[in-house]
């Protein structure tokens, strides 16, 4: 699935994601499609606690954790570190 689809079935939900066929465009991270892994309400520690556990387990696999009232276009690489480019830039 695309973000904009994962937004549509999951409104105002804290996410787990998997992400698949990821590749660099320049300095942003381009994911094309993502698997929902979990599904959470408001409270973000949760996800942040899984996000941990599954990064530990397979620091190879590309996770995310993101809300989806989100608008995102693409993650934005910034020295070493990364940043979710939003609508606003």
């Amino acid at each position: 699935m695309n973000w904009e689809e994962i937004r549509q079935q999951y409104p105002h939900r804290w996410l787990v994601l998997e992400g698949f066929g990821t590749y660099a465009d320049g300095a942003k991270w381009i994911v094309p499609r993502l698997e929902v892994i979990a599904v959470f309400d408001d409270d973000w520690k949760p996800v942040w606690d899984m996000y941990k556990k599954l990064h530990h387990e397979d620091k190879w696999r590309d996770y995310y954790f993101l809300h989806t009232d989100r608008k995102i276009k693409a993650v934005k690489v910034i020295q070493k570190s990364v940043k979710w480019r939003n609508d606003t830039g």
